[in-house]
């Protein structure tokens, strides 16, 4: 019997992204495929469901918009700070990237766009915000996912233990 991806499938599949102008951003390709939960989470919303309802064998391609991806650029994520907040940081320069502790605890990880003697302008958007995605895809094979993984919100690769 084929087994359709729906939820608490675990699916693995190959997949190649794109960006707009065709480079290639990420991709499985001569590595393991990748290997997830469905229905938790744990990949971005128009790719979930685009999977949803294959089997294994399926090949396609897909444009995903920002809204089903990773949002679009929020400017309000984008701010300006004082090189002094990075205690213990010897030289800062564009690309690096920081883990910072923002409002109420929570953590995000920020990006320096660009640094401009004390001042250091850091975006906290998701590095693929804005883009539409252009994924190729082949699905692997897909699997009914187990008690523990469905209760954890994630596959357990050989029996993992936590």
């Amino acid at each position: 019997m084929t087994l359709m991806i729906g939820q608490n499938s675990v699916v693995s599949m190959h997949y190649t992204l794109k960006n707009d102008d065709g480079e290639i951003m990420d991709s499985s390709n001569g590595k393991e495929p990748m290997v997830y939960l469905h229905g938790a989470n744990n990949l971005i919303p128009g790719l979930e469901t685009e999977l949803t309802g294959k089997t294994s064998g399926a090949t396609f391609n897909v444009s995903i918009p920002p809204d089903k991806a990773y949002g679009e650029l929020s400017d309000e994520l984008i701010q300006v700070i004082s090189k002094s907040m990075f205690q213990g940081v010897e030289s800062i320069e564009p690309g690096m990237s920081f883990v910072a502790q923002g409002d109420g605890g929570a953590q995000r990880q920020v990006r320096v766009t660009q640094v401009e003697g004390d001042d250091v302008t850091i975006d906290a958007n998701h590095p693929l915000a804005g883009q539409t995605l252009n994924f190729e895809v082949e699905v692997v094979d897909v699997r009914e996912g187990t008690p523990q993984e469905i209760e954890h919100g994630h596959v357990h690769a050989g029996g993992e233990d936590h």
